[in-house]
């Protein structure tokens, strides 16, 4: 856009600013009920891509039903409003500002589905409003955002289930018995990967005017003010570290959560250290890294991170995947499976073969059906808010060792890289004012 026009914006934007300071914020006590006939009145935030995956699944349900819809691009909210009315004979309510939908008495719980860097402001303020949430992965786009959500839902007391959706999937929880039954022997380390074409975003187009019905200052929220560029939007946000981390945190928290619970590892890494850069397709639009490896030291084992964005080829003849490497076995898998791979001493393998597992299938509606279970009898989903953030922290861990081209170790107590100022600068984001970093 041109300068004038871009002053017009940012002067409605100052006004509506204002309002969102001053807007005040529902405090109801939530959805208590327990009764299997009652029914969840739920609300979605951001309804483009997996927010809306995610509020059909819920809405399948029996007795849900979405009462609301909130998204900043009005023309993504309106056809989720008629595909719901269309759906369950019933249109949501649709809203610009996610503020307002909270202040529905009768919303028991919102899905959030919006990019990264919008998730802690979304999340504090629904558990703040005494709503059960269920959050998209990864939990926050920083290591601070993720804290701070940890005690919004421990001081609200919410149920909150963040959309790790293996943690309901059948063959991952059968693999990772078998693990820790000692079925392939003691485990020394697990290699993750993840390689995948869209990692190098969309090529590099002009900037361009904000599209009619986007409400892009808003899109833009706690980040820093920018001109729209398609690019930066739809889809590709997550290739720019302002919104995402990339495939480290897109990817890398669903295969790094199975390599962390293989273990029940429950604290962050004693370090982490990365390597990689931007070397591929340099026609394409993105910030964060193309081609990486992370290696994570635990005690008794370590985890190695990699990923080739614009490539689908990887180990086992699979694109993503991992392999738990133990003394008498590795056990490969992905979602559509998993095999293992016997040692051999003196001739004879070291466990009898096992043949392989196929699945095949996605485990969203599971986590879905988890999530509003725990709602009715208030118990801890399979991902609960400490999971989501302890995963989330190695996926920033490694983007912050290539960051700062350091080895990087990161300090439960004091929530901090000791005398590590570069890793520390890149801990909490700077809210673009009238955004505030929510206290609890």
């Amino acid at each position: 856009m041109n300068r004038r026009t871009f002053l017009q914006e940012s002067s409605k934007f100052s006004i509506a600013a204002g309002a969102w300071a001053a807007a005040p914020m529902a405090n109801a006590k939530g959805f208590t009920r327990k009764s299997a006939n009652e029914k969840i009145v739920m609300g979605a935030i951001g309804v483009n891509s997996m927010g809306n995956v995610i509020m059909n699944l819920a809405a399948n349900q029996p007795n849900v039903e979405y009462a609301a819809i909130c998204d900043v691009d009005a023309n993504v909210a309106n056809k989720r409003a008629d595909e719901m009315l269309k759906k369950t004979g019933k249109r949501p309510i649709v809203f610009n500002d996610y503020r307002k939908m909270l202040e529905m008495k009768d919303l028991d719980a919102v899905s959030i589905g919006t990019p990264d860097h919008w998730h802690c402001l979304n999340m504090v303020d629904a558990c703040q409003a005494g709503k059960d949430v269920y959050v998209e992965k990864p939990l926050a786009n920083s290591i601070a955002e993720c804290n701070v959500m940890v005690e919004a839902t421990r001081k609200y007391g919410r149920i909150v289930q963040v959309g790790q959706q293996q943690r309901s999937g059948g063959h991952w929880q059968q693999a990772i018995k078998m693990i820790q039954d000692g079925s392939i022997g003691d485990l020394r380390k697990v290699n993750v990967w993840g390689n995948f074409n869209y990692g190098i975003g969309q090529k590099k187009v002009p900037d361009e005017a904000i599209p009619a019905g986007l409400d892009f200052d808003r899109w833009l929220g706690p980040a820093p003010t920018a001109t729209y560029n398609q690019a930066r939007h739809h889809g590709s946000w997550r290739f720019f570290w302002n919104y995402g981390g990339g495939l480290l945190t897109d990817w890398g928290v669903h295969l790094l959560d199975i390599a962390l619970w293989a273990k029940n590892i429950k604290t962050a890494p004693l370090s982490a250290s990365a390597v990689g850069g931007n070397y591929y397709a340099p026609d394409h639009d993105h910030q964060t890294f193309d081609t990486m490896g992370v290696q994570y030291q635990l005690p008794g084992y370590t985890i190695n991170w990699e990923h080739c964005a614009g490539v689908e080829a990887g180990p086992y003849g699979r694109n993503y995947g991992l392999a738990f490497v133990g003394n008498n076995a590795t056990l490969v898998i992905d979602r559509s499976g998993w095999e293992m791979f016997a040692e051999q001493e003196n001739g004879k393998y070291k466990i009898t073969p096992v043949p392989p597992n196929k699945w095949g299938k996605e485990n969203h509606e599971e986590h879905v059906k988890n999530w509003i279970a725990c709602m009715r009898d208030r118990k801890e989903p399979n991902c609960p808010i400490e999971n989501g953030r302890l995963v989330a922290l190695y996926a920033h861990l490694g983007n912050i060792s290539l960051r700062t081209d350091s080895r990087v170790k990161y300090n439960e107590t004091t929530a901090d890289f000791g005398k590590n100022t570069e890793a520390n600068a890149l801990i909490k984001p700077i809210y673009r004012p009238p955004f505030v970093f929510p206290k609890v």
